[in-house]
Order: C-alpha cells, then structure tokens, then sequence
C-alpha cells in the first residue's frame, strides 16, 4: 500500500477524531448557562446541542474554505502548487497535517484535564502552523494574503481572536442591562420562569451557529489533504462525504459532553441567572453566526467566555471570579503557542522515521498521550451528576507573618 494512502487515511481518522475532541470541548460554549440555570437538564442539554451541531454543519462552508487556503501557502505567486509540499502523491504536506491534527487534539485533550476553556480553532491552527514552520519554514506559512492582506492567518485567525471576545463582552453586557431595565419590578419568580424558556431558544441558536463554524475547520483540513494527494481538485468547495463525517463525529463529541469545561463555565466564571444566560448566548449567536457568514474561523470558546463575562458585568451586584478568568485567559495566550510547538515536535518524530511509519508514531504518542489524559481525569470525575455542584470558593491568601512586616520590634 503507498505511504501517501496511509498518510491520507491517518489525515482523515485523526481530523475527525480532532473534530470529536472539539465537539465535547467545546459543548459548554453553548449549553454551559442553560445547564447552569436548570433551563434544560444536563443530558438534555447536550442531546439538543449535538443534533443542532450535526444541521449547522450542512449550513455553510465557507470558514472551511478559509482553512483550505487560509493557514499553508500550498501555492506560488503564479497559482502553480508548491512542488516540495506536494511530491510523493502530497505526503510532505500529509504529514504537516497529521502532525498539526495531532497538536491541536492534544492541547484540547490537556485543557479538558483542567478544565479549562480554551479555544479547540487556536489549537488547530497552532498546531498547523508549528507544524508548517518545522517542516518548511516561516514562508510556508500564509500570514497575510497576497492581494487582500485579511486572507491569511493574521486577518482571518489573529485579529478576530482579539476582537470577538471584545465585541462579545459589549453585546452581553448591553444586552443584560437591557434585560434588567425592561424586566425591572417583574416577580423574581415570573423572571427566572420566563426567561429559562427563552434560554432554550437562544441556547439552540448558538449551538447551530457552533456547527457552521467549528466543524467546518475539519472540514477544510480534510480537503486540504485530499487537495495534496490528488483526489480533489476545487479548492472552493468541500465534498460531501466530508462534510457528513465531519458533522458526524462534531455532534458525537458534543452528545459524549464535556462536562469538566461545561462546569467552569457554568458555575466557575459567574452566577448566572436565568436573563443574564439568555443575554449571554443571544450575543454569542450573532458574533459567531456573523463570523460564519464571512468566513473567519474564530474561536467560539473566546465567544461564549467573553458573552459569559459580559452578562456578569451587566447584572448589578453579580460576582465575576476574576481568579478563574485570569487563568482562562492564561491559557487563551498560549493555546497557539503551545500547540504549536507539540505540531512541530510531532512533525519532526514523523519526518526522521519517515513514510508511512512516521505517520503510525505520530498516532501512536497521540493515543498514548491521550489514555493516560483520561486515566488521570478519573481521579476527579465530572459527570452530569454532579456538574451542577456548587462551585468551591477560592483559599484566601495566607497572612504575612507580622515578622516579616517590620511590625515586630
């Protein structure tokens, strides 16, 4: 069997099981409040997200097409394909895509661990990039766009990973004010009652606009593997097998829940009552679907956090953690970074065993990597049991001793 096939098949196995890993991290991004507020039980929850993920996935492709050609330059100046990425039936740049797959499921693997939100589209692009830059060098990489400079991973990667948290922050914290002042003297009861059911609606949006962003980016990395190995040839389009394993596999992660993140965002961040949910995942919804219709794969997790943010901000005498937040943050800095560098060092296990076997050493450290992530999360399991738990207070600081302080004489 040709090692380009083998490289191929491994491509498409661990892009989608990239996509599994997204779907159950990224599940609190639309479910988190509803879960948190007892709008919708826990199992609810992520039954409804996975089938309205598996209907987003068919809506649109466009951020699929943007990773297609947004992230590796596969081409020359003159629209010819670049002969180092593409010889040997496309297995140089089968491998930057295995080993970049590789990175992105990793980090999203190690941030589920800790129960930390952070973004699967930056680990994915990390790791790609790091993997590019390995293999090929800075060059290889499309930063800016030729003829529109917000074609590459700086316009449609970089700037909407600053900005979306940003405008989603605005949105939630308009929006919940909003909701307040117009609900102001309703019964407490009457409140939480009606807006649990509006939570429902606007939950469900959210995880269609999920769908029509997040599973397209393995959509793209699919295409761009058969692109390389010959067995497709329209880089303006996604084939339809590959859009209905890739929907697959997304809504299979979402149902499975992530429900360690589910907790953090649901009961670490803020509160959250039942208007500031509905205010929260209306804005997330319109950032992301907004952010689909143009293309910009952009984080959804920074979406939802910043949406999250927002709606505690709006709520007079709500309490932000500033302590989870700050650590979320943390790891939205170095997502890329980080699995950037587990995309480059995969790269170079792969390339100095070579062929195929590089490609089975790269799953092999993944598999491996990724049983021991799950045996150690068994220490601290999180179910839908109990991811409603209150959430446990931070240990306050330890006093100074006062001889430290100069106040001893």
């Amino acid at each position: 069997m040709p090692a380009e096939f083998v490289l191929l098949a491994l491509v498409v196995l661990t892009a989608l099981a990239f996509d599994f890993t997204n779907g159950f991290h990224d599940t609190a991004n639309a479910m988190a409040t509803s879960i948190a507020t007892k709008a919708l039980t826990p199992k609810a929850a992520v039954s409804l997200s996975a089938i309205l993920n598996l209907v987003g996935a068919f809506l649109s492709v466009e951020v699929a097409i943007t990773v297609t050609n947004a992230v590796i330059r596969i081409q020359n100046a003159d629209g010819t394909p670049r002969p180092e990425l593409t010889a040997d039936g496309g297995s140089p740049l089968l491998l930057i895509l295995l080993a970049g797959l590789a990175g992105g499921i990793l980090w999203n693997i190690l941030t589920w661990l800790w129960g930390l939100p952070s973004s699967s589209s930056h680990a994915l692009f990390g790791g790609l990039i790091g993997a590019t830059i390995a293999g090929f060098g800075f060059d290889s990489v499309k930063w800016v766009g030729e003829g529109n400079h917000l074609d590459g991973v700086v316009g449609k990667v970089i700037l909407p990973a600053l900005l979306s948290p940003t405008i989603a922050i605005v949105v939630a914290f308009i929006g919940t004010k909003l909701v307040f002042w117009v609900t102001e003297g309703v019964n407490r009861h009457y409140q939480e009652a009606g807006f649990r059911w509006g939570q429902i609606g606007t939950a469900s949006l959210l995880s269609l606009s999920h769908g029509t962003n997040d599973a397209q980016k393995t959509m793209g990395v699919i295409t761009l593997g058969l692109l390389a190995s010959g067995h497709w040839t329209d880089t303006h389009q996604v084939p339809l097998w590959v859009k209905l394993a890739c929907a697959l596999a997304i809504a299979s992660g979402t149902y499975l829940g992530g429900w360690r993140i589910i907790r953090t965002m649901g009961k670490g961040l803020v509160e959250i009552s039942s208007p500031q949910g509905m205010a929260a995942e209306s804005a997330s919804a319109a950032v992301i679907l907004t952010s689909s219709q143009f293309g910009f794969p952009l984080s959804t997790t920074h979406v939802a956090t910043g949406s999250i943010l927002g709606s505690g901000l709006g709520r007079k005498g709500a309490e932000v953690r500033w302590g989870v937040a700050g650590r979320m943050g943390l790891a939205w800095l170095i997502t890329l970074p980080a699995a950037a560098l587990v995309g480059a060092a995969m790269w170079l296990v792969g390339h100095l065993v070579g062929g195929a076997a590089g490609g089975f050493v790269i799953a092999a450290i993944m598999i491996a990597a990724w049983l021991w992530m799950w045996l150690h999360s068994r220490k601290s399991h999180v179910s839908h049991h109990n991811v409603n738990d209150e959430w446990e207070p931070e240990p306050a600081p330890e006093p100074v001793p006062a001889s430290t302080t100069g106040s001893e004489q």
